[in-house]
Formats: C-alpha cells, structure tokens, sequence
C-alpha cells in the first residue's frame, strides 16, 4: 500500500472513531486495480446464466469458487464454467466451505428465496459482502436479520432489483417525482406472466442420490415432495417459495415505494385470490390482487398466470397469444398521476413512457441497467452508500410483498358479496376487484361457490415490522425454520 493511501486510511479511521461511527474497510483494501474474487452460490438459470457473467465480463472481477447442493449440476456447471472461461473454478456443495475461504471477497447469492436471509447472514459473518438475488427474504422477520448482519460486520449488500440501477427507470421516476405530471394518485404493479401447472404424483418424489437433500431443504421443512420437479418449482409451494407477487412483485413494489418515497411498510393491507384450474401440487396463487394502504398513495398489485381466458389453455403456445395486460404492458407498473400517466417496466430493453390524460404519448425513457457494476463498485470503493439497491431497501420492499401474501394465507373462502362488501369504500381497489371478476368469469370460475380466498384487512405496526392483533400473522411474519439451519437471533 502506498504511503499517501495509508495515510488516507488513519485519517478516516480516526475521523470515523471521533464520530463514534464504524469504518467500513473489507477484508483488503482494493485499489483501482485490485482484483475482486467472487464465490458463486445456488448455480441456477440465475446464478450461472447470470451472475457468473455479470461478474466474470467485469474487469478486475474473477468468480473462483462456486457452491451447490446438487451434485450433478455442480459438476456440469464446473465443466461448462472451464470450457467457457478457460480455466478451472473450485467446487462446494456445502456453501459454509466457500463462505470460509480467506481468498474470496464477495458472495453472489442466488440461492432460492427461502435460503436467501441465512446463506447472506453467513456471509456477512465471514467477512464477505453480498449480492443477493431478489426477494429478498422469506419471511419479513429475517430480512430485518440479514440488514442487521450488514450493518454489525459492515457488509456491502446489493439486492437484486434491478430496476434502481437502470437508466431508463432512474430518469423517469426523477422525471414524475419533480412533478412534471402533477400529483402521484396511485400505483398499479402487475404481473401478467404466464406459468404451467407444476404436476402433482400420488406418491413422493424420490430424492436422487447426487442431491444432499438436508442441505437443499436448509432452513424450510424436510417434506415430502409431490410434484415432478425439486427445484424451480418450489417457488410455488408456501415451505419454499412466495409466489408470484412476491417473486415478481418485488421489482414492481420496489419501483412503487421510490416512487412514493415511502420509508416504511404500508398502514394495512388485504389480499383476494386462489389457484385456480390447475390440479397440481402447488399452493401459492395464481390469481391474485393486493391492496397496501400507504400515507402518500395507494398502491396495489394483480397477478394472472393464466390466459384471458379459460379457451385458451390448451396448449402454452395457444396461451402465449393470449396474455393479459395492462394498458399494453404485461409486466410493470403504471403511476396514475393527476396529469397522465406513466407506464414503467423493471426491463431496461422496455424502459418507461408518460403519456397525458388523453393517452397521447409525452416522454419515452430509455437507458441500460448496471446493477451487478453498480456492486462491485461499491465493493472497490469500501461505500455502501454508493449502492443503488442496499439490503434496507430490499428488505422493505421485499417485506410489503409479503404483508400482502400474510393477508392471503389467513384468509378464508368467501362469495363474490363478502368479498365486494370488503372493497366496496374504496374506489380504486373496487376497479381492480372488478377486473379480478372479469378475469375469473372468463376462467369459468363460480363466483357463488366461495372457491375465492378472501384475505382480512391486516392492520400493520409499521415501526416494529408486524401486525396488530393478528397472532397467526405474526406467526407466519416471524418465520418457521428447521434446526440448525435457523436464523439467529443476534446476528
């Protein structure tokens, strides 16, 4: 190190001590042209055809270990990473092993969701900063965990949703938000993304022997499983997964509280669904709109993972044709404004547009996404301050999606009038109700037969993170973990 940066270093450190502030300084200092080395764990479409080359097409960034429960597909990841890059990459099944190695400096997380909050505390504990996929937790109670662990051991931790640090999206939320189309009246997010009953056996899934299945499970209850698939399908099983609008959604509620510049999670919220025409091991909605009542503005959420109708289903391709949408859009976010509006994707390729109140277009936003360079930047620079997307911002995102689902998952069947009894004072969630009626007609649903999940409104603590009044809400807010993969309590 040289005699100007080491200076550098004492005065910060003493001017950080005289502020009784902590210095963040990682395992090694990086200069400009330091080499970072990155671990890769959960080797998923995700975690190989994504972060390995978000990361490897880097320069200064070298990925040197990967991690992952299934045996098989580790080895095929390991051969395919050589072929690709040109030289070996060392292998664990066992993410522990890779968390201790003194010669990796960051972790790319791309875990399932349900081992997302212990995979990064570990990670924290090790001295490595992380990038976890999104959502970014399972439960609402361990994100708080996994903000906690950044802070105590002065982590850099970057959430994966993208949108913050994508052009497009950046310049047209400052656009709204300096009033250019007056008044934000609410957001809409949406998710009109197609997906394929799951399959259902009448008898377990025999686990293959090339999968350490007490690690694959983790943190989530060793059950039986009674679908054809183990792994991407468990994003549909409430054990493992959290749906889709919490898999998806979180890009879209996270676009919404920047938006809204909302530091908290909602005052109340309630949910309607179901899982409708697929008889499949599956228990997560697909089908689904939530209402979260904010001081700034409402802002709700619809999901179809159906066609527009029940014809249509067929076949995928049949389906593919027939996708809902949203004002034309099938994914994203429209901001009602008192001006217009703004339409806004979490895809950099799709970008935002704003139109007026006749639907003419104004102003179309365009502009690619950095989000794993906005990392390692961070990472070189020692600042999370630098990060478009720090765990807190994630973790509260990720949280509102999941007072939405809690409403869901306490809720019980009701008939089309308890239901429209629940919505009918509030104008702008009754037009989402009567597009949810719509939709489920068109899907041949009885609406009188109460095969509709009716979620309460849920009364939210917003300073502690829970419910008020609600004891199995709480309950599933503060998570259920399988020993000893459980999540501590001081981290």
């Amino acid at each position: 190190m040289s005699s100007t940066r080491r200076e550098f270093l004492k005065r910060s450190v003493a001017a950080s001590a005289a502020l009784g502030l902590p210095m963040l300084v990682s395992r090694r200092a990086f200069g400009a042209n330091d080499e970072i080395t990155v671990g890769v764990v959960g080797l998923g479409i995700r975690g190989f055809g994504c972060h390995v080359p978000r990361f490897e097409r880097q320069d200064g960034v070298r990925v040197v270990a990967v991690s992952e429960s299934d045996k098989r597909l580790l080895g095929q990841r390991a051969e395919a990473f050589e072929k690709q890059y040109g030289r070996k990459v060392d292998t664990h099944v066992d993410m522990r092993q890779l968390f201790e190695r003194k010669d990796i400096d960051a972790v790319a997380n791309a875990t399932q969701n349900y081992w997302h909050a212990l995979s990064t505390i570990w990670a924290c504990q090790a001295g490595k900063h992380v990038y976890c996929e999104k959502p970014l937790s399972h439960y609402i109670w361990e994100g708080r965990q996994m903000v906690k662990a950044a802070r105590k051991y002065n982590r850099i931790v970057q959430t994966g949703t993208q949108a913050r640090s994508t052009k497009a999206i950046i310049d047209v939320i400052a656009w709204l938000q300096a009033g250019n189309l007056g008044k934000i009246c609410y957001v809409t997010g949406f998710a009109n993304k197609l997906r394929q009953p799951i399959g259902k056996l009448s008898e377990p899934l025999v686990i293959p022997d090339y999968i350490d299945y007490d690690l694959w499970c983790g943190p989530a209850a060793m059950q039986p499983v009674y679908r054809p698939k183990l792994q991407y399908d468990c994003s549909f099983d409430w054990n493992t997964g959290d749906g889709e609008s919490c898999n998806q959604g979180v890009h879209e509620i996270d676009i919404a509280r920047w938006l809204l510049n909302e530091p908290l999670l909602p005052r109340r919220a309630m949910s309607i669904g179901g899982r409708f025409n697929f008889d499949d091991a599956g228990n997560v909605p697909n089908t689904q709109i939530a209402y979260y009542d904010f001081p700034s503005a409402p802002v709700l959420y619809e999901v179809h993972n159906l066609p527009t109708a029940k014809k249509w289903m067929t076949s995928f391709d049949l389906m593919r044709k027939h996708v809902p949408n949203f004002r034309g859009l099938a994914t994203g976010v429209c901001a009602e404004c008192e001006g217009g509006h703004a339409m806004i994707s979490n895809y950099a390729s799709v970008g935002g547009s704003v139109h007026d109140r006749e639907g003419k277009l104004v102003k179309k936003f365009t502009g690619p996404e950095r989000h794993f360079e906005n990392f390692i930047e961070a990472v070189r620079a020692g600042d999370r301050n630098l990060l478009n997307a720090d765990v807190l911002e994630g973790h509260l995102s990720t949280s509102v999606t999941h007072v939405g689902n809690i409403s869901y998952r306490v809720g019980a069947p009701a008939d089309h009038r308890e239901m429209r009894r629940q919505v009918q004072d509030i104008p702008v969630l009754n037009e989402m109700y009567d597009r949810l009626l719509d939709h489920l007609r068109a899907h041949e649903i009885d609406l009188e037969s109460k095969s509709v999940t009716l979620g309460p409104w849920l009364d939210v603590d917003r300073e502690n993170e829970c419910f008020k009044d609600h004891p199995e809400a709480n309950r599933i807010a503060r998570g259920f973990y399988r020993a000893p993969f459980t999540v501590p309590e001081d981290v």
